[in-house]
């Protein structure tokens, strides 16, 4: 089977032994391909055109922000041309795709995962989230953000620049923060689902699947029913004074997540379609990459979007 292996040098876990072991565990079925990624954007391109070239499948090295960008590239395959399968192995600081779909964190035995699904024919469909607005047109796997967390992922993008390596450290610092800066404290937000319209909202999550993110080895889940089965879930804050919203911070790390209901929020569950709008323009953020400010956002599940070996 022809594959070609998109790397990104950037990826945090990754060292030359692990790739060199990597790259042997996958050449031992595949024939392989690699290409490194440059710029922004790059893997969309790579696998653009690993379709277009016949490709039967691709793989990635690299974090939540190149996967996306990797099945942003597979999903914009022309109508008619097959599109490849598509393998991804963690090398970033929260892997939460990855994690999500029941695969190790480790770069190494998540790629011997994978050796073990090819060999044996192993394959899975996974609904998407799809984001539409006046500057967007794209997918998600897992999250969207607006608001608070996409200002903690603008930070971190902004220290990752300065030098600083990002790490689950990095994130909780600027998180904190934040938080205690007042950033939160904003209720522009206006959600709109299932026929249930709420206004006054802190901030706001789309999720595709559960978690929301990882603090190391902990799961984070506003929306611990979410699945890759099902259509979008989301959740609202609707307070924020500080004890209330870390008393709903600390119950997402509950190994049950967040209760689907409680005071201070509001979620929704298994959601085809919903819109969330700003009375200005608010940070926003898809699988933890920053995409700038947005005044209005919709979203929509798109079923059995994407071919995964896993």
């Amino acid at each position: 089977m022809r594959a070609l292996f998109i790397m990104n040098p950037q990826a945090t876990t990754s060292t030359p032994r692990t790739l060199d072991v990597i790259l042997r565990t996958l050449a031992s079925e595949l024939d392989l391909t690699v290409a490194v990624t440059e710029y922004r954007e790059h893997a969309s391109e790579l696998a653009r055109k690993a379709a277009a070239d016949g490709y039967e499948m691709v793989v990635s090295l690299g974090g939540d922000g190149t996967v996306n960008e990797v099945v942003n590239g597979l999903l914009s395959t022309p109508e008619g041309q097959v599109r490849p399968y598509y393998a991804a192995v963690p090398g970033g600081s929260a892997n939460v795709f990855v994690r999500a779909l029941g695969v190790s964190g480790d770069p190494v035995e998540a790629a011997l995962t994978v050796l073990d699904a090819i060999r044996h024919g192993r394959e899975r469909e996974v609904n998407l989230g799809r984001v539409t607005s006046d500057r967007d047109n794209r997918y998600f796997t897992f999250c969207a953000g607006f608001g608070w967390d996409a200002d903690v992922v603008q930070q971190v993008e902004n220290e990752r620049a300065s030098g600083r390596r990002a790490s689950p450290a990095l994130y909780a610092e600027v998180a904190v923060k934040l938080f205690f800066r007042g950033d939160i404290h904003d209720p522009s937000l206006r959600v709109e689902a299932a026929g249930r319209n709420l206004d006054d909202a802190y901030f706001a999550l789309v999720t595709n699947t559960t978690p929301w993110t990882y603090a190391g080895a902990l799961p984070l889940q506003p929306t611990p029913d979410s699945r890759f089965e099902l259509g979008l879930d989301a959740f609202a804050l609707t307070q924020a004074s500080h004890p209330l919203t870390g008393w709903i911070l600390s119950q997402m790390f509950f190994p049950k997540g967040l209760p689907r209901h409680g005071d201070g929020y509001v979620t929704w569950h298994d959601q085809e379609s919903l819109r969330i709008s700003s009375s200005h323009p608010r940070a926003f953020q898809i699988d933890g990459e920053y995409l700038g400010e947005r005044e209005e956002v919709n979203f929509r599940s798109i079923p059995k979007a994407l071919r995964i070996v896993c």
